[in-house]
Parts: C-alpha cells; structure tokens; sequence
C-alpha cells in the first residue's frame, strides 16, 4: 500500500516541533523515534516510576504512547496551521509488559479532510524479542486554525 501524501511541505520540522512541546510525554520519557507520511513510532524505557503494582508498564504509560503514536501519524497528512486532537479510541491490552522498552507504531488507516482513522500497535521488546502487548484504534480530528 502506498504512502499517503503529506499536505504540508514541511510536515516533518511540525511534527518534531510539536512533539517536543508536548509536556506529558517529557514526564513519562517518550521519545518521536520513526517519522514518515502516516507512520510514526514513539519508544519508551522502563523506569519504576511507570510501572503498576505487579512491576509492569502501567496501562496509562502504554496508551498514551499509542494516542501520541497514532495522533502524530495522523498529523503527518495534515496541512500547515492545523492542529490534532483525539476524538475517540479503544484500546485492547493483550499482555503485560515488563520488558525494557515499549515502542507504539501509530499507522493511518484511513486519512481524511476532517476525520483520520489509525492504528497504533505496542510493542514490548527485550533481548528475547517483541511481545504485543496492546492495539487501538484512534480517530483523530483535524483542527484549522491551530498551530501544534
């Protein structure tokens, strides 16, 4: 399947830009770690201060980096002076993650003028490999008028 094109010359430089400004994910340690058209993947390191009582990522940390994922994937197809919001998702938790990183590859499924439709995938690595620990589904909106 072919890539969708970005409407914004410089849809990269407003991504990355409006990633670093994004305050909760600093908190948390995520990192903007793959940027292409429709596709970005946000990776996050283990620390104590994310996991729950058991010693796994806490399911907050794991969705907000498939939100983050699939926000900025969507906003990758959007044109200049447009913001995004998250207008609705559900998200599967299929295993624990315990490993040392966890990445979310948020993929657009479907773009659009006014609505994006994505996919964002959580994945635990370690040494041993990828588990995938979560799947959800985003619907992102496209807001004039808002620089992100």
């Amino acid at each position: 399947m072919t890539a969708p094109a970005p409407r914004d010359s410089k849809w990269r430089a407003r991504v990355e830009a409006s990633f670093a400004r994004q305050a909760f994910m600093r908190h948390l340690g995520a990192e903007m770690s793959h940027v292409a058209p429709g596709a970005v993947d946000i990776t996050l390191r283990m620390t104590p201060d994310l996991t729950q009582q058991h010693g796994f990522f806490h399911a907050g940390a794991t969705s907000s980096i498939a939100d983050s994922a699939a926000g900025y994937a969507a906003m990758t197809l959007f044109p200049a002076e447009t913001g995004v919001l998250t207008s609705e998702y559900k998200i599967n938790l299929l295993n624990p993650a315990r490993q040392a990183t966890l990445v979310a590859r948020g993929r657009v499924i479907k773009p659009g003028r006014t609505l994006t439709i994505c996919q964002s995938d959580v994945y635990g690595i370690d040494e041993t490999g990828e588990v995938h620990v979560a799947t959800g589904l985003f619907t992102l909106i496209c807001l004039p008028g808002m620089k992100d």
